[in-house]
This record gives structure tokens, C-alpha cells and sequence, in this order.
């Protein structure tokens, strides 16, 4: 599975319609043969990058690189392998050079944003995380994404940003993952070993058979390789987000993916975005507090397209932490809604029936209009009432 097969054997398919994006870019793209980063193949993957967002597309990148830039700075200081302590130098040397290659071929700003496995997995980083990449695509910046290789041990062992860029989707509640590699596509065995292998287009079931199709890493700067690529792509049909596997190196299969044209491999997800979120929202366990609210607030969440803000809320009981999944109850206590709260319950006390403009005058701070998101939130009722819970 290298780039010696060549994708234009793959059938072309219909990339499915999307809005917002994570790509990924592996490291096997990116690093020159003589050491250090190149724009060889990352030119036409910003030139797509950027008319996606002239057609008012959002894009993330999450990449790859830093090692390989930083060792190349240090070449004659560092062994080509190196042991994990060191790794994590060179990541931390290679990080400026990697953003300046990305903001060379950009034409407009780039932001750097460093994060770990641990930083998605606990609520609150996970809620600061998604509202500063929210922010960035607002104001049209694009979010370079890495791993803070730095204080990550497991996942710079592992080569995991083809999984970390599987999570990023689901954080900013991305349509599709593409991922960009020396890859073309999954085959019926290893093409590298066996001429009589198949490419796949689409895979609807990531079985433990279709898994056992994969092989290791398919260059000598990459961590990765196709089984950490389905891996994400596990990851991503758990959120409701389709998977496109396709070669980085093939200018004509970059250029097509601007038009809605893939020719890869697609990994269809389990079921919808929205549905995958809203299960896991209904089903999850919740902390230990609820927020009781007006009659008010009751009609306007019904409908599964209102916020809650301030205003709609009566009374906060128990206790919860920014980012944690609450119930959200009217005045006899009955269950009408759960949600991601943007406040922990001392805060939600202070802001008890207020307008969402007063929130900083009433903490010194704001981390948004709504206490609970609609994005964030899943009601319990049938009634399809819309609106926002107002002051």
C-alpha cells in the first residue's frame, strides 16, 4: 500500500457533500528526502485547502512533520532513531518550521494549537479546546492541529495523529475526515507483496476482516500506516463522520477533491453525525446536579433547536463541573432535556435569570451567551417547538 500503486486505477466516487472538514497530512508527505519539510506535495494540498474556504468551506488541518523538521535541524546531533526523550525534542524544535510551511502556502492566517489525547478527554479542555477552534473557522484562520508532542508520551510512541485527527472531527463536529498519505487506498492484501491486489472503494463495516487487510507503516519518516488510518476511522463512524483514505502525492487526486471527487478509499459512517451525538448525549452517564427551568424554557428546548440560556433557568441543584452532561428538568423536576454545560453549578447559581449579556458583568468572565449549547444538547420530549430559552 505505497505510493508505487497508482490511484488512478481506483474508481472515482462521490465525496460526500460537507461543510466543515478535518484533513490530515502524514509525515510521509511533508519530509524531503534529504531531510527536513518540503512543499512538494503540500502545495496542491493547500491549494485545496484554500478553495475550500473560497467556496465557504471550513477546513482543520491536523499535521504531521515536526519530527522530521526538527531532526533535520539537528541532524548531526541526533541518531536516526532516538529514544522517546529525544523525539520529543525534536518535536518541540520542528513545530516552528512546520507552522511556516503551512503558513508559506496559505494565503491567509495560520494558528497553531497543540493538544493531547488527555485534553479531549477530560470535558472541560475538551469544551476550551472546541470553542477556541470554533473561533479560529469564525474568523476564518486555519487551525494547524498537532499533537503537544512535547508532554505526550503514548500517542508520539504510537504515531497517532491519524487517530487524534479522528477525535479533532468529532470536536469541531466535522461532515468528513480526510486523510492524506502515501497511501492511495485500502486493499484486498498489500500491493507492495502481492501484484494481484484490489483496491477497495468503499467499506460500509469495518469488520475484524476488513482490519486484517492492513499492513504497517509504508515509509521510513511515517509512525503510522493503514491500521491506525481504520482505526480513525472506527473512531470517526462512532461520531456519525464518513472516512476518505487517499494518496497526498497525486496532484490529480488532490485537485479532484475540490470538485467532490474521490478516488480513495470511502469508510461510510454507522449513522448520522446528529445521531451519533444525540445517542451518546440521551445515553451517557450525567453528573450528579440538574438545572430546573421555567415553563418557558420548557416550549422552547422542546423543539431540539433552542440553547439554554440564563434567562430560562429557575434553580440549580447539586453540584457539576464545566463541560459535564447535566439534566436539565422543569419546575416538578421532570427530566426534559441533557446537556453539556458550559458553567459549572456555582457559576449557573450567579447566572440564574439573567440576560446573557450580563454574564461577564456577573462573573468577570464569559464562556458564551448559552449555558447549555443546542449542539451540545438533546430533549427528552417529542414536541418539535423552535426558539431560544431569552432573558
Amino acid at each position: 500500500m505505497s505510493a508505487g500503486v497508482s490511484s488512478r486505477a481506483l474508481q472515482a466516487q462521490a465525496l460526500p457533500a460537507w461543510r466543515r472538514a478535518v484533513l490530515k497530512v502524514g509525515s510521509s508527505l511533508l519530509a524531503a528526502d534529504g531531510g527536513g519539510l518540503t512543499t512538494r506535495y503540500a502545495q496542491a494540498l493547500a491549494g485545496f485547502i484554500a478553495a475550500s474556504r473560497a467556496a465557504g468551506r471550513q477546513v482543520v488541518l491536523v499535521s504531521s512533520g515536526a519530527v522530521a523538521a526538527g531532526r533535520a535541524l539537528l541532524r548531526q546531533h541526533v541518531p536516526a532513531g532516538g529514544d522517546l526523550a529525544a523525539r520529543q525534542a525534536l518535536a518541540a524544535l520542528g513545530q516552528a518550521p512546520m507552522i511556516a510551511l503551512w503558513q508559506s502556502l496559505s494565503p491567509g492566517p495560520v494558528a497553531q494549537v497543540l493538544l493531547t489525547h488527555d485534553d479531549l478527554r477530560n470535558r472541560r479542555r475538551y469544551l476550551n479546546a472546541r470553542a477556541t477552534l470554533r473561533e479560529l473557522l469564525a474568523l476564518d484562520v486555519l487551525p494547524v492541529v498537532n499533537e503537544n508532542d512535547t508532554v505526550a508520551v503514548d500517542e508520539l510512541k504510537l504515531g497517532d495523529n491519524d487517530n487524534l485527527a479522528a477525535i479533532v472531527a468529532a470536536l469541531v463536529d466535522a461532515d468528513v475526515l480526510l486523510i492524506a498519505s502515501d497511501i492511495d487506498a485500502l486493499y484486498s492484501a498489500d500491493p507492495r507483496r502481492d501484484p494481484l491486489a484490489t483496491p477497495i472503494a468503499n467499506v460500509e463495516t469495518l469488520t475484524a476482516d476488513v482490519l486484517a487487510m492492513a499492513g504497517g507503516s509504508g515509509s521510513a519518516v511515517g509512525t503510522g500506516g493503514m491500521r491506525t488510518k481504520l482505526e480513525a476511522a472506527i473512531k470517526a463512524a462512532a461520531a456519525g463522520i464518513p472516512t476518505a483514505l487517499f494518496s497526498g502525492r497525486e496532484a490529480a487526486t488532490v485537485d479532484a477533491l475540490a470538485q467532490g471527487v474521490l478516488r480513495g478509499t470511502l469508510v461510510a459512517a454507522g449513522r448520522s453525525r446528529m445521531q451519533a451525538r444525540k445517542y451518546w448525549l440521551r445515553h451517557a452517564p450525567a453528573a450528579g446536579g440538574c438545572i430546573r427551568v421555567d415553563a418557558g424554557a420548557v416550549r422552547a428546548l422542546a423543539g431540539g433547536r433552542a440553547s439554554l440560556l440564563p434567562g430560562g433557568m429557575v434553580e440549580i441543584h447539586g453540584d457539576f463541573h464545566r463541560g459535564d452532561l447535566v439534566e436539565i428538568v422543569d419546575v416538578d423536576g421532570m427530566p426534559v432535556a441533557r446537556g453539556l454545560c458550559q458553567y459549572g453549578a456555582g457559576e449557573a447559581r450567579r447566572l440564574v435569570g439573567r440576560h446573557s449579556r450580563e454574564i461577564e458583568q456577573a462573573l468577570g468572565y464569559s464562556y458564551g451567551a448559552e449555558v447549555v449549547h443546542r449542539d451540545d444538547l438533546v430533549t427528552l420530549g417529542d414536541s418539535e417547538t423552535a426558539g431560544e430559552v431569552n432573558a
